[in-house]
């Protein structure tokens, strides 16, 4: 069975991907406004009652602004978030809508497995998520300041992943953040950078040879640009002997618009 997978955004300002099947759509994160996330479903054919469930990364604003609008338009959907989070979400998500997992165990929705795994960022308890249907995998891993050894065994045999690249570390420097935000940027609990996310692909790529597709996600609106990211990690790739197209498909997520439709399997 194909699954279908649409970025409607990813950046620092706003967040919000679709993964569905014939019967059941998953939204993951909700950080940009409910107009933009209700034309992406009609975008994509998606009715609004095939939403069965929202997943929350982290409570930052650009993850979660649009929980309220979502979950009152659409009360058959449920939020999953784990317990920290669920702490530290201060806009108001109707209790009987509320779902709590636990980081590092699957659950179900619908024929998906979904397991949340643990990034490093500074929020309560930050999760990525891989999506599994058969024997299909999807993984989302954004917001992280390093990819650890837990990380990289969850995202590297996806066949489509959404991988952070989100500054171009010379541009971060020499730009006009003040120092305290750019020392927050750089931290082991802050945003993985192009060079970073680079290295990360190599090493998926000889540990685990497969065909696959990245999207590099959560650009920086300040920091970076989808041209810039793209020649950093072609560069890194290309360092290794390892050439975008045939198994290695890699493109952008954008910031401010969605992107196509991806079919897996």
């Amino acid at each position: 069975m194909t699954v279908k997978f649409c970025s409607f955004a990813s950046g620092s300002s706003g967040n919000c991907y679709l993964i569905k099947d014939e019967e059941t759509a998953i939204l993951i994160d909700a950080g940009i406004s409910g107009k933009r996330i209700f034309e992406g479903l009609r975008q994509t054919d998606t009715p609004m009652d095939m939403v069965q469930a929202i997943l929350v990364t982290h409570e930052h604003s650009d993850h979660v602004m649009s929980l309220p609008i979502l979950t009152r338009k659409i009360p058959g959907a449920r939020v999953y978030a784990n317990e920290a989070t669920w702490n530290s979400i201060e806009r108001p998500v109707a209790e009987e809508q509320q779902s709590v997992f636990v980081t590092g165990e699957d659950f179900y929705i619908g024929d998906f497995i979904i397991r949340p795994f643990r990034i490093s960022h500074d929020a309560a308890e930050p999760v990525g998520f891989s999506v599994f249907h058969d024997e299909i995998q999807i993984s989302i891993c954004t917001d992280s300041g390093y990819i650890s050894e837990e990380i990289f065994e969850e995202i590297s045999r996806a066949d489509l992943l959404l991988l952070e690249a989100n500054h171009e570390k010379e541009m971060l420097l020499y730009g006009r953040y003040p120092y305290p935000l750019k020392q927050r940027i750089l931290g082991d609990e802050g945003h993985l950078s192009n060079i970073s996310c680079g290295e990360c692909l190599c090493r998926m790529v000889a540990e685990h040879p497969k065909e696959r597709c990245v999207l590099l996600g959560h650009l920086s609106h300040e920091n970076n640009t989808p041209d810039v990211a793209m020649q950093a990690i072609r560069n890194t790739l290309e360092e290794q002997q390892i050439f975008i197209g045939g198994d290695l498909r890699i493109e952008v997520a954008l910031r401010d618009s969605m992107s196509k439709i991806f079919e897996i399997g």
